[in-house]
Parts: structure tokens; sequence; C-alpha cells
């Protein structure tokens, strides 16, 4: 499947291509800066290093998404919450590709599957499996080709910049961060039971957005990574439903509001350079 094969069958239908992101995001592809910042449920707020927020959509269409402006010196970047999934994150993600950004970083939490890592490390995934059913849509134009337990990736030179940028700026703060491979489940509530199957696939991590994230990315032809925190790890009995301490909550905090949007503002520098 190609991008312009989305496209041209919403034209069949009766979309045009101005009503693409006005209907999905609210707002006009124009409107989209070259540096955006996307993530299933964070706002500007928790990480307020990033810069002055503006709030342009509280409640975009189709998902309800939410969309700011941030500005920090000379860098200007959307931000756009999409809702959690990969159904609404895909679906908020794909009208990106009639805009004219230059890059997406997607920040988000995620589960660990590994003891290494602690909660609130910083851990980017170098490809993500995919367990979710919403890729199914863009990986083929046979519906019933089935990708699950397929890897997909990230855009290969921003990852290396993020990894470069990543490690000096963890360095500075004595904040640890690792090389993550993560499984995309459609599920939290139904995930328990499967967990060891996940790990035996080689994941130590898990989330709800990388596969469909990635796989949308590549069909954009937009470079796009992700920077993720680590919000519980189950094999240590830390999970989203209980386990976690108050020092460990407070760590996350500070990679949250501190660091990861130092690593978002130099990554974007690095890449202008290029």
């Amino acid at each position: 499947m190609e991008y312009n094969d989305l496209i041209s069958a919403m034209k069949r239908f009766g979309v045009c291509d101005e009503a693409v992101c006005i209907n999905s995001l609210g707002i006009a592809s124009d409107m989209i800066h070259d540096n955006v910042i996307i993530t299933p449920g964070w706002e500007p707020q928790r990480l307020p290093g990033l810069g002055k927020a503006e709030l342009l959509i509280s409640s975009a269409p189709l998902y309800g998404s939410k969309v700011w402006n941030i500005k920090n010196g000379e860098i200007e970047m959307t931000f756009i919450k999409t809702g959690c999934g990969a159904p609404a994150f895909m679906d908020t993600l794909l009208p990106l590709g009639m805009s004219q950004c230059k890059r997406i970083i997607f920040i988000s939490s995620v589960g660990a599957l590994d003891t290494k890592i602690g909660i609130g490390d910083i851990v980017i995934p170098e490809y993500s499996v995919c367990g979710d059913g919403a890729s199914r849509y863009i990986a083929s134009n046979k519906l019933g080709i089935d990708v699950f337990g397929e890897r997909v990736y990230p855009d290969a030179s921003l990852l290396q910049l993020l990894k470069v940028e990543t490690e000096n700026i963890c360095n500075e703060n004595n904040v640890k961060w690792h090389i993550g491979e993560a499984f995309c489940t459609d599920t939290i509530f139904a995930q328990f039971p499967h967990i060891d199957s996940i790990i035996s696939t080689g994941c130590n991590l898990i989330d709800m957005e990388t596969a469909s994230a990635f796989r949308a990315a590549k069909l954009m032809k937009k470079p796009l990574v992700a920077l993720l925190c680590a919000s519980d790890n189950m094999i240590a009995n830390k999970s989203l439903m209980g386990g976690r301490t108050q020092d460990e909550e407070t760590y996350m905090k500070f990679v949250r509001r501190e660091v990861m949007p130092n690593i978002i503002l130099s990554l974007i520098k690095a890449d202008r350079c290029i």
C-alpha cells in the first residue's frame, strides 16, 4: 500500500484534500509546523520545558484529539494528543502526510518487561512487534494479509540522532536510558495472560501504539522516532495497577518534566543542522 492509495480512496467517497486535516485534527495542513510532537495521553504541562503552549483545538472532530502550538525560541512545534490505542493514534497520525512536517517525535509512557529497566528510565525502541489490529489496514491493499508478529522500524537516521542526544543529556542528568524492543498490544486488561509469550518474542517493552506509528510514518514517508518513559514494570511487580514507590514516582516526574524536553529540543536542533 502507498499513502496515495488512502487519499485516492477517500476522494472516491467524496473527501477532498483540504478536508483531511480539518476533519481529523481540526486544523488545516498549513498550520502544522515542521516539528510534530505526538502522544497518546500527555499534554504539554507534563513537559513544561518544551516551551510556551497555546491550545488550538480542544476536541478535534474525529477522535476528540487536542492540538497545541508550542514555541521555544526559534523552534516551533505542533503538539498533538491523540487518545490511547492504535486506532485513535494511527487515524490522528496519518493526516500529517498531507502536511509539510519534517520530523515527528512520538512520546509516551511504556511498560517494561525487563528488570534492568527502572520506573522513570528513558527507553528508545529500535523496533516494534505488531500485536495490534489497526496496522493491518495500512500494511496492504489486501485486508486478509495478517501482519501480526511483524517487526516495524522507526526512521533510521532520526533514530541514530536520538540515541546520541539521549545519551548526552541522560549522562548530564544521571538518568538511565535503554534501547528497547516493543510489543504493540491492543489491550491492557487482557495482556497479562500473554506476557510470557510476548517476552518469548524478544520484546522487553509493551505499549499500544508504536507498531502502528512506525508503519504509518513509513507509509507517509515522514521520519518518526519514539522517545518513551517507563511507567511500569510488571516483571518487577510494578504494574499500572500498583506497586510503584514514591521515590520512583518522583524520579519519573523529573525525567518527564526536565529531561525529555531537553532531548526533544536537542534532537530538533541536531536534525535541522543536517
